[in-house]
C-alpha cells in the first residue's frame, strides 16, 4: 500500500517527503513488530561521523508482538543518552536555540509505547515546519504485497542511495554531505527553509 507507513522513530527526510506528499496517509499499527528498522532507529551526524540512535524496546507478546504493542524500555538512561546526542551534534546549528527545547521535552517524559512516542515526536517535527498535515492509523492489517510498499521501503535507515538536495551541514567539512538523515538534521540546519527543500525532493 502506498499511502501506509511505519511509524518512524525521528523519521528520515525521504519518509517526511513522502508522507507530507501522500494524501491522507495511514501509519500502521497492526503488523508484527520489524527490529532494526526505523521504527525505533535514527541517524544523525556528528563530529564523529554517522551516529544511529536507538529506542530500546520490550516485545510484550515475544516475536509476535504488534507494533501497537511494543513498549519502551528504560532499565538504561537511552533518552539522556539521545538528548546530548542530538545537542552536542547540533549546538553550534543556526536554529538549535529555536528548535533543541523541543526535542528536550521529548527526553523528558516517559512514554509507555514505542507508538506514543513516536506520535509525539512526529506532531512536534509537524509543528516545527509549520506544516498541517491529517493522518491516521490502521485499523487492522493489510498484506504486503510487494517491496515497494512503504512498510519495507522506508524501514531501513541508511538509505544513501535516496536523492536529497544538498543543503548546509555543521560537519560537511569532515565529512561532506550526507543525505537522508533524520530529519532533525535538516531542521536545526534549515530551519523555516526545511518545507521547501522537502518539496524539492
Amino acid at each position: 500500500m502506498y499511502n501506509i507507513f511505519p511509524t518512524a522513530y525521528l523519521p528520515s527526510i525521504h519518509y517526511m517527503s513522502l508522507f507530507l506528499k501522500t494524501e491522507s496517509p495511514s501509519i500502521e499499527l497492526f503488523e508484527s513488530y520489524k527490529k532494526q528498522s526505523c521504527r525505533t532507529r535514527t541517524n544523525v551526524m556528528t563530529a564523529n561521523g554517522i551516529q544511529t540512535l536507538t529506542v530500546p524496546i520490550v516485545k510484550v507478546n515475544g516475536n509476535h508482538t504488534l507494533t501497537k504493542d511494543i513498549e519502551i524500555a528504560y532499565k538504561e538512561p537511552w533518552q539522556h543518552i539521545h538528548m546530548r546526542c542530538l545537542e552536542s551534534a547540533y549546538r553550534k546549528s543556526a536554529y538549535f536555540d529555536y528548535y533543541f527545547p523541543y526535542f528536550e521535552n521529548i527526553y523528558k517524559q516517559k512514554f509507555k509505547t514505542l507508538i506514543e512516542l513516536n506520535d509525539y515526536s512526529l506532531k512536534v517535527i509537524l509543528k516545527l515546519m509549520k506544516v498541517t498535515k491529517d493522518y491516521s492509523y490502521t485499523n487492522d492489517f493489510d498484506k504486503i504485497n510487494d517491496n515497494d510498499d512503504y512498510r519495507i521501503s522506508l524501514s531501513k535507515t541508511d538509505g544513501n542511495e535516496i536523492e536529497i538536495p544538498k543543503y548546509y551541514q555543521v560537519f560537511a567539512d569532515r565529512h561532506g554531505f550526507i543525505p537522508n538523515l533524520s530529519i532533525v538534521d535538516l531542521l536545526f540546519n534549515e530551519g523555516p527553509s526545511s518545507s521547501i527543500i522537502i518539496n524539492n525532493i
